[in-house]
This record gives C-alpha cells, structure tokens and sequence, in this order.
C-alpha cells in the first residue's frame, strides 16, 4: 500500500519568510502550493516548484480566500461564481509555474477556511470542483474523507486522495482542531498516532473518545516546532510497517 506525505508549501511573502521549504521537502511526495490569494507570490509559487522538481515531488496548487492579512483563515461571504473564478485563476496561475518547469500539476488542496467551507457545504464543494474540471480533469482534489466535498467530487468524476492529519487534533465529531500556532510533539507518539490512522482506522479525539477515520496520505505542517523530526519518525515507522512512500500517479 502507498502512502503519500503532504505539505503546505511556498507560505513567504516578498521580504516574508515563512517555513523551511528545502529542508522540508526532501521528505514529503506532494507539496501544496500557496497561489498568492492567502499566502505566496509569483516569484515565491517559482521557486516552490523548483524545489519540488529537485527533490521529486508532486506539486499541487493550495487555493485559499482572497484573505493575505487573516492568511485565509476568515470564512468571507463569497457567491459560488466568485469561488469558482478564484480557484481557476489560483490553480491556473500554479500550473503555469509547473508546466514553464516541465512538470504536470497534480493536484488541488483547498487551504484554510476554504477547506471547511467545503467539507459543509455542496455548493461550495460543486465551485471549487467545476473549478479544478475547467482547469484540467485529470487533478486529484486532497480533502477529508468527512464531509460533502469527497461525495461531490466522486460524484462529479474526480479523482479524490482523502488525507490524515499527524499533527493536529480532532474533536469527537472528526473535525479538525485548528490553531494558530502549532505545540511541540513527540515525534515517536505522532508516528504511532499515523500507524494507528492508517493501519486500524481509528484516532483518538480530544474527548478521548475513538472514532473512525480513513485516508491514504498524511498531511504534515511544516511550521510545527520540530516537524522535520516529527516527518522523520513517521517515515521510519511506516516503511517499518511495510508501506511504500509514494504520491498517487498521475
């Protein structure tokens, strides 16, 4: 079985630096790159998938809202003609980059609230989807198995890579706990947490409680405090467990 690492990439901002994007990259096989609505730039999107491509890997476009300040984490009262053209002026713009590198764009990840909004609301999940088919019909969409957004895409005929989160928590309905700065972690108990995610599809919620849980690529933050040690353990335990590494094929 494969298991893909995700990541969000490509978050500075002109005289901004954000993250270690290098030094990250050496250990994911999908990155998801900022398209300049809630982070990133034109010349910052270039040189994101010019470490992709040294490194090997898949390169994905991360469209947010138009939201640089609140870094696309405000819900905005969008009409779905708005949410449609920004997606495919984002994804459009990133598979440009891609494409001027001679790689292929390989998938979509909505970023921030964008994502939520997705997960509850079909006619958003309908947006953004129509979006990515405009754009190109052969991209994977990266979302949570919870919610409406993987129905519609599989509804629609998109192909769809639903992700687990190794770094954050998940409250007792299976939303994720999103903060804004990340704790430090025990790398060895997030590899286990991942093993336990993937192998008996099952994660522990903030209540305590356990609940079901499915996914074939894990989503790693690169901001997280000790997140190259943290991807390293996960690594190790999952090749450990026989699992293969490796980013769905286009």
């Amino acid at each position: 079985m494969n298991i893909d690492f995700n990541a969000d990439m490509g978050e500075s901002f002109g005289m901004y630096s954000m993250g270690d994007d290098e030094g990250f990259m050496k250990y994911i096989t999908s990155a998801n790159v900022a398209c300049a609505f809630h982070a990133g730039d034109p010349t910052v999107m270039k040189r994101t998938v010019a470490l992709a491509q040294k490194y090997g890997v898949q390169v994905g476009a991360h469209p947010g809202l138009p939201d640089l300040q609140g870094f696309g984490r405000r819900e905005m009262n969008l009409n779905m003609e708005e949410i449609h053209d920004d997606m495919v002026f984002q994804i459009g713009a990133l598979k440009a980059f891609t494409e001027a590198a001679g790689l292929r764009l390989h998938h979509v990840k909505p970023h921030g609230s964008l994502y939520g909004m997705a997960m509850r609301r079909e006619e958003v999940a309908e947006a953004i989807c129509q979006a990515l088919l405009d754009v190109d019909r052969d991209l994977y969409l990266y979302i949570m198995k919870k919610g409406v957004a993987g129905q519609v895409a599989e509804r629609m005929g998109i192909r769809v890579v639903y992700e687990l989160y190794a770094d954050l928590e998940y409250d007792g309905d299976g939303n994720l706990v999103i903060t804004r700065h990340h704790a430090v972690r025990e790398p060895s108990d997030i590899a286990a947490r991942v093993i336990g995610m993937i192998k008996d599809r099952k994660v522990t919620t903030t209540e305590g409680s356990e609940i079901i849980i499915e996914g074939t690529s894990v989503c790693l933050h690169s901001d997280t405090a000790n997140a190259s040690d943290i991807v390293v353990a996960v690594h190790k335990e999952l090749e450990k467990a026989g699992y293969n590494i490796a980013a769905p094929a286009l």
